[in-house]
């Protein structure tokens, strides 16, 4: 069987993170306006205080980044801000088996409960969270007057 770890993401491995986040240049375009992402805009994103932010890796490679809090203060609930998998490495099941380490992970930290928003326009996000259990609660406004769909999924242990 195939094993999933999340590594922290470092300065030093920001480049293996802009290779992903590149890879996927319609999420980029939906969600900045833009295929690509700065240097400095991945930092701000990805190095930061407030969320974790992890590389995915399967085996020996790095195929995904996920970006989570723990706890939103504004609601209490932990969110997953992004699970991301390289544009060569989707289609194989590898989001869901990094989403099931991630609920397994909250589960043994005794959350229920997580949520997450899917932006307008990104059907494909919509489908794979529905997919796999997460039911949409209500359309919130974010940056940009952009608009997002909220998730929430109760975990059962």
């Amino acid at each position: 069987m195939r094993t999933i770890i999340f590594e922290e993401i470092t300065d030093e491995k920001l480049t293996i993170v802009q290779e992903i986040v590149h890879s996927n240049n319609s999420y980029n375009l939906l969600e900045n306006g833009r295929e690509t992402r700065t240097t400095e805009e991945l930092k701000e994103e990805f190095l930061n205080s407030k969320t974790k932010s992890m590389l995915i890796k399967l085996d020996n490679s790095y195929i995904g980044v996920i970006d989570y809090l723990d706890e939103n203060p504004k609601d209490g609930f932990p969110w997953l801000g992004l699970l991301m998998i390289h544009r060569d490495q989707q289609g194989k099941g590898y989001a869901k088996l990094a989403y099931a380490k991630y609920e397994g992970e909250l589960l043994h930290t005794g959350k229920s409960d997580v949520r997450l928003g899917v932006l307008k326009g990104n059907a494909k996000a919509k489908q794979f969270w529905e997919s796999v259990g997460f039911t949409y609660y209500e359309t919130k406004r974010f940056k940009d007057n952009k608009e997002v769909d909220c998730y929430q999924k109760v975990i059962l242990k």
